[in-house]
């Protein structure tokens, strides 16, 4: 087989409810701020849940064309991000280089938000038909599909869907159509705007989210022995990737480089992760074999963490099977404790989160870590962030269905030998 060639991020794009853009973003996930706030729509008023991480006050350029008024609001969050992402690459998609370049976007549900109106709509309006943008803007594909026409991106287009493991895949499976030479640059990540009355009532049924309404700020609680489930948000992480010698040619910014990538499935439950994290350590192992790295290199860990009874449980065993008794305790946060839990989107910003701690040297807390459960025994960087050098870092995103996606990044030119 061909020796497979290096991937690196020059462009990052965040959509979010600590901020629009990258440095707004990170400034408040570093200075401990949280975006998990009281609902106050009147038509999610009757749930268990009554809170979540929803983003407010938003009104993008994208606004201003008419185009984008039957948009779903995750394709708004999608195409947003991308031109962020985009534009901080300076990144130009002309006749020549087209067809080298791809869109991975992905997202867990989709266009819920749309399907949601127009059930309300079709029942109570008593007609028979819905607008012709219904199936376009539901259809979790849209969003690739929209960001490939908004900049002209005529190469390999998907939109993943693996649950809460999607954002992680789209980046690794961009990464390899880089690797394999199927194309020279992506535009990847996911996308979600779940906060409708179908979700809320889906999850609330499961009673798979945190009830805590009285405290927003403090419902999201991982690792911590009062968590009592996840705080579902909204928004898009979205990165450019190229292949390394293009990106250096062209001058670049180089942020990181993605040097493994692992991908597993539990086979097991619904909705439940396998009781020995089997799942969880394979993918992140795969990651590290692709890289060619040992565990004990490792700096720092951004936890799938949702929040939990059982998730944040397995995957402590499984981060410390992968580490083993005999290597130092590794540096561990979910900075889902911040932005909630943004399903197919989580991927994709926490991996910025971990770009950015590659190049400041700075790791995001652990919030709502107060009393933390014996059984969650690891470094999870609690309540403050912390300064302490970070080379080499795994983003960890697990899915309903079983599915698990990790990546492995290291900061620029640490990652592989030269």
């Amino acid at each position: 087989m061909t020796q497979l060639r290096r991937v690196v991020v020059t462009g990052m794009g965040v959509v979010s409810a600590l901020g629009q853009g990258v440095e707004e973003f990170w400034s408040g996930l570093v200075a401990g701020k949280g975006g998990i706030r009281a609902l106050d729509d009147e038509s999610l008023a009757a749930f268990s849940t009554r809170i979540a991480a929803q983003i407010t006050a938003y009104h993008p350029t994208l606004l201003e064309r008419s185009e984008t008024r039957d948009w779903d609001r995750s394709l708004l969050f999608a195409v947003d991000a991308a031109h962020q992402a985009v534009s901080d690459a300076g990144l130009v998609v002309d006749e020549d280089n087209a067809a080298r370049t791809g869109v991975y976007i992905g997202s867990g549900i989709g266009g819920i938000e749309t399907l949601n109106r127009t059930c309300e709509t079709l029942v109570t309006s008593g007609r028979k038909r819905t607008s012709p943008y219904f199936i376009p803007m539901m259809i979790p594909n849209m969003a690739a599909g929209l960001v490939a026409m908004e900049f002209g991106a005529q190469g390999p287009c998907l939109g993943l869907v693996s649950a809460c493991a999607t954002g992680n895949h789209a980046i690794g499976e961009a990464c390899l159509a880089i690797a394999a030479g199927r194309a020279d640059r992506m535009i990847a990540g996911g996308s979600e705007a779940p906060l409708t009355p179908l979700a809320m009532a889906g999850f609330c049924s499961m009673k798979a989210m945190s009830t805590r309404n009285d405290v927003p700020q403090e419902a999201c609680a991982p690792f911590d022995q009062r968590r009592d489930g996840f705080v579902m948000g909204e928004g898009a992480g979205i990165l450019v990737l190229e292949e390394l010698e293009q990106a250096l040619a062209r001058g670049a910014t180089i942020y990181a480089e993605v040097c493994g990538y692992g991908s597993s499935c539990d086979a097991y439950h619904l909705t439940a992760p396998h009781p020995d994290g089997r799942g969880a350590l394979s993918a992140m192992r795969q990651a590290l074999t692709m890289a060619g790295w040992q565990p004990e290199q490792v700096d720092y860990i951004n936890a799938h963490g949702t929040g939990t009874p059982i998730g944040d449980r397995v995957e402590t065993r499984a981060i410390k099977q992968l580490m083993g008794k005999e290597h130092p305790q590794v540096a561990v946060s979910s900075t889902k404790s911040a932005t909630g839990h943004l399903l197919g989107a989580a991927g994709g910003i926490e991996v910025v989160a971990v770009i950015q701690s590659l190049n400041h040297n700075l790791i995001p807390p652990t919030l709502n870590l107060h009393q933390p459960d014996p059984e969650c025994d690891l470094d999870y960087v609690p309540l403050v962030a912390r300064p302490q050098p970070v080379t080499r870092a795994l983003s960890n995103g697990f899915g309903f269905g079983g599915h698990n996606a990790v990546l492995a990044l290291a900061a620029w030119n640490q990652g592989k030998e030269n």
